[in-house]
């Protein structure tokens, strides 16, 4: 005989789960009990928010479900915004939730909510396990579905009675990875679609993806002369500086990639959904004016013709498809297709000078030439992060988590989460001013856990992307984005970890070589001029661009 408790931490145990991350209630005592001699590391965080979205970094990281636990009511309606990023990055996750006890439901007691209808439109399935003797049985089906077709998150609500509960009850075997061969004639289907094609276009995408399928990928452009474009934050799919490389398509891509895409006659779609960020608001690519042939690729046979007619379409694991690829023998090459867009690359990649003593597009290729290819770079939401994307060449997949939501204060959980599953890597968080303080309490939960991770605050004294929209549309008229900031440096300084403040350019590089020998959490506060908006154009620039446009109107 076992609490529900023990039984729902012997199934996790059993899945191979060895780490969670979670805010603790009374909801759930049982459950915590049940950890206590169970051998997983229970993550202690400072919101329900920050554990929500460590699990699904921790998701994204390892391609296995990351695991949070909350408690009722405010604890769950703080832990939707990483199931949200879960929902839409395509990310393993579980999410189980303390719940009032049975007896209690539909009398809107104490904290009561009902979850499905919360977060019914968020999660894969959402249920509630009323019998302590089907805890096995429902994790089961949590796990097989975070993980089947497209993967996404699960929530299991768990009322506090029917945890303290005890039953006799087997725990069920754990999730086994289902069979993923692809048929020759599937790849032959692919192959001539290609052949017909002038200017193709590869899209690796989704988060079922490897090292293994990243070295695939570049196998195969390689020997059929393709070029090849990520979705926007999947830049780790393949090796940026392999020469069939040619940029990232989403917010703030290169206007000459965008071109590309509108001239594409043929886009090969390697899990990729080929949403709205993709296509610039479908503005590049128009569902209801398809201008290119689409062969898809995608594990969730409901994907296929949700906004592309697939032209051949395959339900597959596109790691399996690409090695496949890889083998098969080129009908044609595109070699100069693919150079000329390698060269707008090369060319995007190439730091516009931007304001300031200390400069975000220096940074961020110092920090793209010093890095081990194998360190881990965060971030959230911001404008800052489109330094990252235009100047960081990213050399293997797992190294990139980013929320394609775009989710602001996920930089810092992601990097708690990936510090502690991989110790011995370099874990970089960037985050801006405004996008640290949605999440900066979790610096506490990486001081408390020693996740030594290097956050760097790009501090320009206003939510900088909403600024930026605000002067395109309102220019002069600013409302709501200035902001009131603390002293970074001094707060990680609070928390028992390395602080400093940078002004200057010059003392970057000594400054992050401090921080990462100091071997705990450090932190370095970048001032940025007030100018630097965007990767593009300044702030006075933004306005008078806003001023025309009104003008013209």
């Amino acid at each position: 005989m076992r609490h529900g408790g023990r039984i729902l931490v012997d199934a996790l145990v059993a899945n191979g789960v060895g780490r969670v991350f979670s805010v603790p209630g009374e909801s759930f005592l049982a459950v915590l009990d049940g950890l206590y001699t169970s051998g997983i590391q229970n993550v202690v965080c400072r919101h329900e928010g920050g554990a929500a979205m460590m699990a699904e970094a921790h998701g994204k990281l390892t391609g296995r479900p990351g695991i949070a636990f909350v408690t009722r009511g405010p604890g769950a309606t703080n832990a939707s915004a990483g199931v949200h990023v879960a929902r839409q990055d395509s990310t393993p996750m579980i999410l189980f939730v303390g719940q009032i006890a049975r007896a209690d439901r539909d009398r809107d007691a104490f904290q009561e909510v009902d979850y499905r209808a919360m977060f019914g439109p968020l999660a894969k399935w959402v249920a509630q396990i009323d019998q302590t003797e089907r805890i096995p049985e429902y994790l089961s089906r949590a796990f097989h579905l975070a993980m089947s077709g497209r993967p996404g998150p699960v929530v299991l609500s768990l009322p506090e009675d029917m945890l303290s509960a005890h039953a006799e009850i087997r725990d069920q075997r754990p999730w086994a990875a289902p069979l993923s061969d692809v048929a020759p004639a599937s790849v032959a289907a692919i192959a001539d679609a290609l052949a017909g094609a002038e200017r193709p276009l590869v899209v690796p995408g989704g988060t079922l993806w490897s090292q293994a399928a990243a070295a695939d990928l570049a196998r195969f452009a390689e020997s059929w002369g393709l070029p090849v474009a990520v979705p926007f934050r999947r830049q780790g799919h393949m090796d940026n500086a392999h020469p069939n490389y040619v940029g990232d398509l989403g917010v703030g891509m290169n206007p000459a990639l965008g071109q590309a895409l509108e001239r594409a006659d043929c886009i090969l779609s390697l899990g990729s959904r080929l949403g709205d960020t993709l296509t610039r608001g479908y503005e590049l690519m128009d569902p209801t004016r398809p201008h290119a042939r689409v062969i898809h690729v995608h594990p969730d046979p409901d994907e296929l013709g949700h906004l592309w007619r697939p032209d051949p379409g395959l339900v597959a694991d596109p790691r399996e498809v690409t090695r496949r690829l890889a083998d098969a023998p080129a009908p044609r090459r595109w070699d100069d297709w693919t150079a000329g867009l390698r060269a707008a690359y090369l060319d995007w990649q190439m730091p516009r000078p931007t304001p300031g003593a200390l400069r975000m597009e220096e940074v961020v290729t110092w920090l793209a030439d010093n890095l081990p290819e194998d360190a881990i770079i965060t971030n959230g939401a911001g404008n800052y992060a489109a330094f990252l994307h235009r100047y960081y060449r990213f050399r293997r997949w797992g190294t990139q988590l980013a929320p394609t939501s775009g989710s602001m204060g996920y930089g810092l959980p992601a990097a708690i989460a990936a510090k502690l599953e991989y110790p011995g890597r370099v874990v970089v968080c960037l985050a801006g001013d405004g996008c640290l303080q949605m999440t900066v309490n979790e610096l506490s939960t990486a001081a408390q856990h020693g996740a030594a991770v290097i956050v760097l605050v790009a501090n320009n004294g206003r939510y900088g992307t909403i600024r930026m929209h605000q002067e395109r549309s309102y220019p002069g008229r600013v409302s709501g984005t200035d902001l009131a900031n603390p002293d970074f440096a001094g707060l990680a300084r609070a928390y028992g970890g390395h602080g400093e403040t940078v002004t200057r350019q010059e003392d970057f590089a000594a400054a992050f070589a401090r921080a990462r020998d100091f071997g705990g959490l450090s932190l370095l506060e970048l001032v940025l001029d007030p100018q630097a908006l965007s990767t593009g154009a300044t702030l006075d620039q933004t306005r008078a661009m806003g001023e025309a446009s009104q003008r013209r109107a």
